[in-house]
C-alpha cells in the first residue's frame, strides 16, 4: 500500500465566531482603555508575551493573534508584564477561553545568558534594548502567574521555548535535565512547531463548548494523561540493552482498573478496558502495526535525567519521529503522569501561507511604545520571510525540531504584496528590502521530488552527507523571485541576508550568479562552522570542498559584475566533536586565508537539538546508541571551551597567554614565535598594541557572529565613526586645555 501525505482540513475554513463582528482592531488591545474603545467588555483569548508587541508577521504573539481575529475571537495582548506578582496578568480581565503563553520569539534563557553563561546586557525585543524585562524560563512563570490571577481559566504554552522543551530535556543552564515544561508550568496543553493549525483547532473547540481536557489528539499538541488509551500498540524503546532473544512482553496495562483506559472522545467505541499490546521495539518490524494507533514509549524522566545514554537515545527516536507524514504518538512517563506528544503538525500550504502572511499587519509597534527603538524591529521591518523549516539537520540547530524539515513556501504574488505593504506602512522606507528568506535563503520552494518517498522517509538531513537524488536542487522559483522584486517601483535594491546553503547552490549555476550579481552589498556571509571532517560529521556540514566550489564560483561571478565583494564565513568553537588539534587546524586555515574573526561563536547546548545530545551524553545519536556505540569528545569548562574560542581568534593578543599554553602541552611550541608560519607571538609580544595589516583585505580582518544579522562592514564603519568621535573630542578638550594655559599666561604678563 502508497503511503499518502497526510492532510488537514483549511486553516480558513471553519466558521467564524460571532466576534468577527467587531472588525479588524488597529492594534490588538494591551489595555482596558484600549478594549473599551474597540467596544469590547472582554478578551476571548489573551496571548502573554515576552516580547514587546510588534504587529508584524515576524512576531509570534501578532501572528497568532490576528490569525485568531480572523477566525472571529477578540484577542487581547499582555506584553512583558511584571511576573513579579499576579496583578499584572488581570490587566485585561479575565478571558472567555484562554490564556496562551509565550516566551517570545526567543528562548528566555539563550536571550538572557551568553554561551559563557554570563548574562547579557541587552535584549533586542524590548524597548531601548533593555534587559531584565522578563524572567528566566519565562514560559514557566508567566503560566503560574495567569493560574494565580484565574485559576479556573484554562493555560496554552507555545512558541520556541515551550516547543523545544516538550519533554524531558538537557538543561544547559542547571547542567541537569529538566521535565516536560508542560509539567513544571501547570499549563493545560502545549503547542510545538509552527502552531496556526492548532491554535485553529483548540480554539474553535473550546469555542464549542469542549474542555480543554477532551482535547487529546490534536496534531502539534502535547498533553499530560493519567494512563495511555486503551487499544493502543506500545512500541517500547525504554531500552538499548535488549537480550540476543526477545520475547513479547507481558503488558502492565491489562489489568488497569474499569474506566481508567478510556479516551473520551477519541475512541467512544473501545470496552473500558481495553489492553494495550506491548511490543519490544527491537520487535516492531515483525508486527502488523496500525500507525494511527500506535505509540512509541520513551525511557522515563527518571531514567533519563540519570542515565546519559538513555538521554542520547531518546534524542534520536524524536528527531526520527519528526516527519509529519509518517510520525508517531510519543509518550514519556514524568513520576505518575504520561507526557502525550501528538504527531507534529501537517505543513501549511502555499494559499494557506499566503492568507496568514497577508492578514492586517500593521507593521510596526504598538503607539504606546512611542518613539522608542525596538533592536529587533529595526532588523526586520523592510525584511519579508518567505518560507519555513529546513531540511538540512545541523545538528547544533533546533530550527528543524521547531519548524520541521518539510519547506512551506509563500507565492511569489504574496511576496510582491507585502513589498507594497512595506513600502505604505514603514515610515522612511528608503527602497532597500533588507532580506528576502528565512531559516535558510535558498530553500525556497525546495522539497521531495516524490510525495510517496517524502512520506516514509525518516531521513536526518536530506543534504548530508550528501544532497538527495530525490531533492529538488531547482532554484529558478527562486531565481525569478528575485528579479520580480528589484523590478517593483520605489525598490532600488534587495539584499539576500538570511544563512545560505551554499551546497545546494552550487546545484545552480544561474541562482549562485544571480544572487552574487544583483543582491550581495559587498559582505555575503555563509557558515562552514568548521574545517576539520571529523567535527563537521558531528555537525552534519558538508566539508571545505563544497565551501572551496562556492567560493570560486563568487569570485567568478563578482569579477564579472565588476564588484569587490567578500565572503564572511562563521565558525563554531567547542563543538562537541571538536578537539583542540581540530581547532588548531581550523586556526592555522583561518591565517592562511588572512581571515581575522572579529566575534565568533561558541557551541551553545540548546535544548532538544542533537548537538546537545552529544554534549550532555558523549555518544553519537546520529547513530543507533547503546552503551557501547561511539563516543563523542567534549569539551565542557568554561575555561577549555574559551581557548577553543581563543584558536579562532589566534590575533587577538588577550587570547595569546591560553594560546601558547595549550600549544605547548599539545607539543606545538613550533608555533609560538614570528613569521608567517607561527600562530601567535612569543611571550616578549604581548605588550605591543596590535595593528590591521594595511594589506588587508575588506571584510577578512574582521567577522560577525554566526548568530548576528548585522554586516561586518557596518560595525567597522560604527567602531570608526565612534572612535573619530572620542579623537575630536580629545583634540577639543587639549585644544580648550591649551587656549586656558594661554589665557593664564597673558594674564600673567
Amino acid at each position: 500500500m502508497k503511503k499518502q501525505h497526510k492532510v488537514a482540513p483549511d486553516l480558513f475554513s471553519y466558521p467564524q465566531y460571532w466576534a468577527e463582528c467587531y472588525g479588524v482592531a488597529p492594534f490588538l488591545p494591551t489595555t482596558r482603555d484600549e478594549m473599551d474603545q474597540l467596544g469590547w467588555d472582554s478578551c476571548d483569548v489573551i496571548i502573554v508575551t515576552g516580547d514587546a508587541y510588534v504587529d508584524h508577521p515576524s512576531f509570534g504573539m501578532a501572528v497568532m493573534g490576528r490569525l485568531l481575529e480572523r477566525q472571529g475571537y477578540r484577542v487581547g495582548i499582555i506584553d512583558q508584564p511584571d511576573w513579579r506578582n499576579a496583578e499584572d496578568f488581570k490587566r485585561l480581565g479575565k478571558p472567555n477561553l484562554y490564556f496562551g503563553v509565550t516566551a517570545g520569539n526567543m528562548d528566555s534563557m539563550i536571550n538572557r545568558y551568553t554561551a559563557d553563561l554570563k548574562v547579557r546586557n541587552d535584549d533586542a525585543y524590548t524597548p531601548y534594548g533593555a534587559a531584565g524585562k522578563r524572567p528566566d524560563r519565562a514560559v514557566i512563570v508567566y503560566s503560574q502567574r495567569c493560574k494565580e490571577a484565574f485559576n479556573n481559566v484554562p493555560v496554552m504554552i507555545g512558541g520556541i521555548e515551550a516547543s523545544l522543551r516538550r519533554i524531558a530535556q538537557y538543561d544547559y543552564w542547571s547542567n541537569e535535565v529538566r521535565r516536560s515544561i508542560l509539567v513544571d508550568s501547570t499549563a493545560d496543553i502545549l503547542l510545538y512547531g509552527n502552531a496556526e493549525r492548532a491554535i485553529v483547532e483548540v480554539t474553535h473547540a473550546l469555542a464549542n463548548g469542549r474542555k480543554m481536557s477532551d482535547l487529546l489528539a490534536i496534531r502539534g499538541t502535547t498533553i499530560v494523561r493519567d494512563t495511555p488509551p486503551g487499544g493502543w500498540t506500545e512500541i517500547d524503546s525504554t531500552r538499548v540493552d535488549w537480550p540476543g532473544k526477545i520475547d513479547k512482553i507481558y503488558s502492565p496495562y491489562e489489568y488497569i482498573p474499569e474506566g481508567k483506559c478510556k479516551t473520551d472522545t477519541d475512541s467512544k467505541n473501545d470496552s473500558d478496558v481495553m489492553p494495550i499490546r506491548v511490543i519490544p521495539a527491537p520487535l516492531r518490524r515483525k508486527e502488523k502495526i496500525n500507525p494511527a494507533k500506535t505509540y512509541i514509549r520513551l525511557p522515563s524522566f527518571a531514567k533519563v535525567s540519570k542515565d546519559p545514554v538513555l538521554y542520547a537515545h531518546t534524542s534520536r527516536i524524536l528527531h526520527l519521529e519528526s516527519n509529519p507524514h509518517n510520525a508517531r504518538t510519543l509518550i514519556q512517563k514524568h513520576g505518575d503522569k504520561e507526557i502525550w506528544v501528538n504527531p507534529p503538525p501537517i505543513p501549511l500550504l502555499t494559499e494557506e501561507m499566503d492568507t496568514v502572511f497577508g492578514l492586517p499587519y500593521a507593521r510596526v509597534p504598538h503607539p504606546k511604545y512611542g518613539k522608542a527603538r525596538i533592536p529587533a524591529y529595526d532588523m526586520i521591518k523592510t525584511s519579508i520571510n518567505i518560507m519555513r523549516g529546513c531540511f538540512g539537520g545541523c545538528t547544533f540547530c533546533s530550527i528543524t525540531e521547531h519548524e520541521g524539515r518539510v519547506i512551506q513556501s509563500r507565492s511569489h504574488e504574496s511576496i510582491l504584496n507585502e513589498i507594497e505593504d512595506i513600502k505604505a506602512k514603514v515610515t522612511g522606507f528608503t527602497g532597500h528590502i533588507s532580506d528576502l528568506g528565512g531559516p535558510t535563503s535558498n530553500m525556497y520552494t525546495l522539497n521531495c521530488k516524490d510525495e510517496e518517498i517524502q512520506a516514509s522517509c525518516r531521513k536526518l538531513s536530506c543534504v548530508y552527507p550528501d544532497i538527495c537524488e530525490n531533492l529538488n536542487t531547482d532554484h529558478s522559483p527562486t531565481t525569478e523571485l528575485y528579479r520580480k522584486a528589484r523590478a517593483v517601483e520605489g525598490v532600488h535594491t534587495v539584499s539576500i541576508a538570511s544563512g545560505l546553503r551554499y551546497d545546494l547552490a552550487v546545484k545552480d549555476l544561474e541562482y549562485v550568479k544571480e544572487l552574487v550579481t544583483h543582491h550581495v552589498g559587498g559582505l555575503l556571509k555563509i557558515a562552514p562552522e568548521h574545517s576539520e571532517p571529523d567535527t563537521l560529521a558531528k555537525m552534519m556540514k558538508p566539508g571545505m570542498g563544497t565551501y572551496d566550489h562556492f567560493k570560486r564560483l563568487f569570485d567568478k561571478y563578482s569579477k564579472e559584475a565588476g564588484k569587490k565583494q567578500y565572503l564572511i564565513p562563521y565558525f563554531i568553537a567547542a563543538h562537541p566533536g571538536s578537539e583542540d588539534k581540530d581547532m588548531l587546524n581550523l586556526a592555522l586555515w583561518l591565517k592562511k586565508h588572512n581571515f581575522r574573526p572579529d566575534q565568533v561563536q561558541t557551541f551553545y547546548p540548546s535544548p532538544m537539538s542533537l548537538a546537545t545530545a552529544m554534549y550532555h551524553s558523549g555518544k553519537n545519536p546520529l547513530k543507533a546508541v547503546n552503551y557501547k556505540s561511539e563516543a563523542v569528545f567534549t569539551i565542557k569548562s568554561i575555561d577549555e571551551r574559551r581557548v577553543q574560542k581563543g584558536f579562532l581568534r589566534y590575533h587577538d593578543q588577550n587570547n595569546w597567554p591560553a594560546l601558547r599554553n595549550t600549544l605547548l602541552d599539545m607539543g606545538r611550541g613550533d608555533l609560538i614565535g614570528d613569521g608567517d608560519d607561527k600562530l601567535v607571538p612569543a611571550a616578549d609580544k604581548d605588550k605591543r598594541r596590535t595593528r590591521r595589516p594595511k594589506n588587508a583585505k575588506l571584510g577578512q580582518m574582521v567577522g560577525a557572529s554566526h548568530t548576528t544579522n548585522r554586516p561586518t562592514l557596518e560595525n567597522t564603519n560604527a567602531k570608526m565613526k565612534k572612535e573619530q568621535k572620542n579623537s575630536n573630542h580629545s583634540v577639543s578638550k587639549i585644544t580648550q586645555k591649551t587656549k586656558h594655559k594661554k589665557s593664564k599666561i597673558r594674564k600673567a604678563r
